[in-house]
């Protein structure tokens, strides 16, 4: 009985210690990313309403906020809600530095995309167009049980990507689609036009590449925070809290600690070190013409911001105006707020009006013009004073 006893002692303590106990040793709940999620939108002076979106076909919740839900203006004119898509590890709480400007002259809404966040974590497709669909219905879904006739729809980074998709398969829900430093666009280049990446980038990258790209945070168990931290001790800058300076460090860390989900689609949907396997360069067109596009990149972002041009260079027959922010990086949004927010008002006072800024030395489309009634912007106005084009990283 005493040797039973001290071979169960031993197992307990292997046990204990193996790999697969310490990685699901994660101090995180659904509820305490609630909580985190609570103290970044405290700063919102506006009225929020908070709600599970049940998608009726799968069933899935989709976790939304609507600011300002029931704005009207006194002269009834006509408002235009606007649609906040986050990016990758992302979620609505990101959005705490736009909201208030944002919402004082239209309700906003922001939602966890599916897979991330409070929203449903299902299991989605290997195949990458499958998947990229699985995210784009999800979201036209929630449209419907938004009761959401039209909107201006903003997305950044990987939710930029899944706006233009989005805007190709329902373009009469976009009345506007602004892209904020958009993940996916270019091509992967060949081998020998590649950036060289030092000997321990490759490495990492190649250990890396069997699992999901946050999967480093869920393995470090309770340091798993402290690993948020460290790695981006900058966001503490962007997201202060005079209560609780770790806040946006508990939310990223919330956001990402539990099951994976949209992050796997992610990694399914990708080739390399973060490139689309189906890079939206090549379906941009298949966007309407009607649907003007502002581009917005930061200046300091690894992101490359030729792509836009790219973007503007393909779609001459339509408005497509590239803009990049002095001073911010790839959270163009978060880094440079105040311009960014004042971008965004600008575009919406133009939908609103009915002034659709429309560009081209198109023969066709000046032919089309003659039928329209809203006048066309001025050419290429940057109101936020660019630095040069940054190259990609």
């Amino acid at each position: 009985m005493v040797e039973n006893r001290g071979r169960y002692a031993v197992i307990t303590r292997i046990g204990w210690f193996a790999p697969s106990n310490w990685i699901s040793w994660k101090p995180t709940s659904m509820a305490q990313l609630a909580q985190a999620e609570n103290k970044l939108l405290r700063c919102v002076k506006h009225v929020i309403n908070r709600r599970f979106v049940i998608l009726p076909r799968t069933q899935h919740r989709i976790w939304t906020i609507a600011v300002n839900e029931d704005f009207e203006r006194a002269d009834k004119s006509q408002v235009t809600p606007i649609v906040l898509v986050h990016g990758f590890g992302g979620g609505i709480g990101l959005w705490s530095q736009n909201l208030n400007s944002l919402a004082k002259n239209a309700p906003v809404y922001a939602f966890d995309v599916l897979g991330f966040g409070q929203s449903a974590r299902p299991t989605f497709s290997k195949n990458a167009a499958l998947a990229e669909m699985q995210f784009v219905e999800s979201i036209e879904e929630w449209r419907k049980e938004m009761k959401l006739d039209s909107f201006i729809m903003l997305g950044h980074s990987f939710g930029g990507y899944l706006a233009s998709s989005f805007a190709i398969r329902y373009p009469e829900s976009v009345k506007h689609l602004v892209l904020v430093d958009p993940w996916g666009f270019p091509e992967q280049p060949p081998v020998h036009q590649r950036r060289k990446l030092p000997y321990w980038a490759k490495l990492t990258a190649a250990l890396m590449s069997p699992f999901n790209p946050l999967a480093a945070i869920r393995v470090a168990g309770p340091l798993g925070k402290s690993l948020v931290k460290n790695f981006r001790p900058d966001l503490k800058l962007r997201f202060s809290d005079d209560d609780d300076e770790d806040t946006i460090f508990d939310y990223i860390y919330h956001c990402n600690a539990q099951t994976p989900s949209g992050e796997t689609a992610f990694r399914n949907m990708t080739k390399g070190i973060g490139w689309a396997k189906r890079p939206m360069i090549h379906r941009i067109t298949d966007i309407p013409d009607y649907i003007p596009i502002t581009m917005i990149y930061g200046a300091k972002s690894w992101m490359d911001s030729n792509a836009g041009n790219h973007v503007k260079y393909l779609r001459n027959t339509s408005y497509v105006d590239v803009q990049v922010v002095k001073g911010a990086g790839h959270h163009v949004y978060a880094d440079k707020p105040i311009p960014f927010n004042t971008l965004i008002t600008q575009i919406c006072d133009l939908v609103d009006r009915g002034i659709l800024p429309l560009k081209s030395n198109s023969p066709k489309y000046k032919q089309g013009m003659t039928n329209r009634t809203t006048s066309e912007s001025s050419p290429d106005k940057d109101l936020t004073q660019p630095d040069t084009v940054p190259s990609s990283l």
